[in-house]
């Protein structure tokens, strides 16, 4: 087995590895096909902006509490308990839409439950990756599982354009179901030694530990409050804006399939780059990389064409990777195992505490400045965002505390 590939011999790491993997084949598909469930029910980009904020907003709210649970409870039930919870809440949207008795204020509320169980699957899953596997394969790891998530995604969101174009959107929401439901089966067989229970001192105070370990180092915080910003502008251009200008455009909804998986296959790149390529600061790399992602709002307002906006997606998505891969990575190598998840909770809260806004304003800011305002306004948002990453000094500065060798082999292609 080539050396890039050796963290796939362990047997815990393939189990974390299907799972992730069917849980964003999954969420591939459903990306596209609950955007357009929400706009055949009703029309309306303000309602859809309402159905994906309500999931934003419940996973934001319950972050920090799945971060506690995740760094006190064995990570694989609860990987287990949040996927088949997910599963459920999808199937029934499954079977709302494809009964033609959706309504925006129930599929708000599944929408919320779905939230609700992803703020423990993220923090779990994340902080679970390393135990897993040895230290010395946990980089390779990392970047592995990364590209097999973003090929699940590409495959997740062609499937869902063609779904969606030819069949309608309620199969799609039904595949997500399964894909959680698979998700949940390969979690169950996760064995990894468990860390002696430790006594608890109440939430408030293991929160609090975890912000001290946030906080005190400040690149963490700064690349964090920045991606706040960032994602605002690149959420409201792929989840509300992106779908209206593809239904009133060439574009059409198997077109916006191809570019949301162009951005994953970029990513797939991306992925494949970092197993062979660790710049000395590569967290300052990633993150001037991501003004990569301003050329897709400006597109939709300046030359919304199929084309463009699939290589300007897949260029973004080599960029998301590289930043990706340096975040991670960094962060399990600096921060201790048994706070890991917490400072990931804090990562997911502050990254993405906009994101509910941003759905949500999406809609009326429309109304009131216009459809290509709107889209300036998005991509302005991750310029400036970025800008504040890359003037930071400890961003600029930050190197690996000791630099990890690359996995190398005779048949490894990758060197």
């Amino acid at each position: 087995m080539p050396a890039a590939l050796a963290p796939l011999r362990h047997r815990p790491f393939r189990h974390l590895f299907i799972g992730t993997t069917a849980n964003l084949l999954g969420t591939g598909v459903a990306t596209i096909a609950l955007a357009f469930a929400v706009l055949d029910a009703t029309g309306s980009v303000g309602s859809l902006g309402l159905v994906v904020g309500a999931y934003s907003l419940t996973s934001i709210l319950f972050l920090l509490y799945g971060g506690v649970l995740a760094d006190r409870l064995p990570r694989g039930p609860l990987l287990v308990g949040s996927s088949t919870v997910s599963a459920a809440s999808q199937a029934v949207i499954a079977a709302l839409v494809l009964t033609h008795s959706a309504a925006v204020p129930v599929l708000m509320v599944l929408a919320a439950v779905n939230g609700a169980a992803s703020s423990c699957y993220q923090p779990a899953a994340q902080a679970l990756l390393p135990q897993t596997v040895p230290a010395e394969s946990r980089r390779a790891a990392l970047a592995l599982s990364r590209i097999a998530s973003s090929s699940a995604m590409i495959v997740g969101a062609s499937l869902g354009g063609v779904l969606v174009a030819a069949i309608g959107p309620g199969w799609g929401l039904a595949v997500d179901a399964a894909s959680f439901a698979l998700a949940a089966a390969s979690f169950a067989l996760i064995r990894v030694p468990a860390a002696p229970p430790a006594p608890s001192p109440g939430l408030v105070h293991e929160l609090r530990v975890g912000w001290q370990e946030f906080t005190s180092r400040s690149w963490v915080w700064v690349i964090v409050v920045a991606f706040c910003f960032l994602n605002a502008g690149s959420t409201a251009s792929f989840a509300v804006l992106g779908p209206a200008v593809a239904d009133t455009t060439g574009i059409g909804r198997s077109g916006w399939g191809l570019v949301v998986a162009a951005g994953s296959l970029g990513a797939v790149a991306g992925g494949v780059l970092s197993l062979s390529w660790r710049p000395r600061r590569a967290i300052l790399v990633g993150c001037a990389l991501m003004g990569l992602t301003a050329m897709t709002p400006l597109l939709l307002a300046l030359a919304p064409y199929t084309w463009a906006l699939v290589v300007a997606n897949f260029v973004a998505g080599v960029g998301i990777e590289q930043a990706g891969v340096a975040w991670y990575s960094t962060l399990n190598e600096q921060i201790p195992e048994d706070r890991l998840a917490r400072v990931y909770a804090y990562d997911d809260l502050g990254s993405f505490l906009a994101l509910p806004l941003a759905q949500f304003a999406a809609g009326p800011a429309v109304l009131l400045f216009g459809l290509h305002a709107t889209l300036y306004a998005s991509a302005a948002l991750i310029l400036l965002a970025t800008l504040a990453m890359v003037a930071t000094p400890s961003v600029r500065a930050l190197v690996p505390k000791t630099p990890e060798p690359l996995p190398v082999s005779e048949d490894s292609v990758l060197g």
